[in-house]
């Protein structure tokens, strides 16, 4: 098996220098960069992750806890995230939490146990004091916990960005799907602020709160219909998802329930298939590639011992398709 030594003497440079261009240090001309990959290619060398880790005193690993990847807003998320941190150098490990506090716990001791240079944290089940103990590199998303740095979209701005749209198109009955509001998400500002609006323009306004499982979507179809038999002079609805608004759109579709004639809708991300859903549904959407490039750029900078703000708040958007 090939060494490093065998590369350096083969590429007729030094061992010092094959090791830069390994761990992107120092300067390199380019042609040298060249040569010394193409005689590891040659070789097959394979460097040392574990010396090269020691040597760095970082493993080049992040760990990423989320409820599901099987999410599409949660698997966009961690592509954007993945790929940017690839380019970085950085591996990752993402863990599924399912909204569960021993696997959210179990998931933390084990990345902590491979040695991650830090965690981005998408799931959010454990109480404030199980981070602040964490005594490493780590980033939130969507949840504000003193002295750890947190990103998330304008959730404030999208909820009066679905209700100005509501209003404008003239509803007058105007139900709201979302999270569990019990969680400290800052996800629950969309909610706030579209019902603070809602209120104060005297329109009446139904809200139904899904479980502490929101993303596991198995009864939202039993849960969309049960609100249409009670409410069936509702005329708009703003879902804090769009994976809720997608299976609205199901529902809608099943009880003869026209949209966007009769109910005006908006979901919440602007993931992928919000586009091609018919008819294309209207959301407010958060920048994901953005969010995750952030992230990882926030944990890279921690972990190199750099200062960095505490609050990273990313402006959204409204998407106007189809459905109102």
């Amino acid at each position: 098996m090939a060494t490093i030594k065998d590369v350096a003497e083969k590429a007729q440079v030094s061992v010092t220098t094959v090791s830069r261009v390994l761990n992107n240090r120092g300067y390199i001309s380019q042609a040298t960069r060249e040569k010394v990959f193409r005689i590891m290619k040659e070789m097959n060398y394979q460097p040392n992750e574990i010396a090269r880790s020691l040597m760095r005193k970082r493993s080049m690993m992040l760990g990423m806890i989320i409820p599901t990847i099987a999410h599409p807003f949660f698997g966009e998320l961690a592509y954007h995230i993945e790929n940017y941190a690839s380019s970085l150098g950085y591996k990752m490990l993402i863990c599924n939490s399912r909204m569960n506090q021993r696997k959210e716990k179990e998931y933390i001791d084990m990345l902590k146990s491979n040695r991650v240079d830090g965690i981005i944290m998408g799931s959010h089940t454990l109480d404030v004091s199980e981070y602040i103990q964490l005594q490493q590199p780590i980033v939130t998303l969507d949840r504000r916990i003193a002295d750890i740095p947190y990103v998330s979209s304008d959730n404030y701005r999208g909820g009066v960005l679905a209700a100005e749209l509501l209003i404008r198109k003239g509803c007058r009955k105007i139900a709201h799907i979302c999270g569990n509001l019990s969680l400290d998400l800052l996800g629950n500002l969309r909610s706030e602020s579209f019902l603070d609006l809602l209120q104060k323009n005297d329109i009446e306004t139904v809200v139904i709160e899904l479980g502490t499982d929101v993303f596991e979507s198995e009864d939202y179809e039993n849960m969309i219909t049960r609100l249409f038999e009670d409410h069936p002079d509702l005329d708009g609805l703003f879902a804090s998802s769009d994976m809720i608004a997608a299976n609205v759109i199901k529902v809608c579709a099943s009880l003869g329930i026209a949209v966007p004639e009769s109910l005006k809708l908006i979901g919440y991300d602007n993931i992928q298939f919000s586009a091609l859903t018919n008819p294309a549904l209207t959301t407010i959407s958060q920048p994901l590639e953005e969010m995750g490039i952030l992230a990882v750029d926030l944990i890279d900078k921690l972990v190199s011992g750099e200062q960095v703000r505490m609050e990273h708040i990313l402006p959204v958007t409204l998407i106007e398709r189809s459905s109102t």
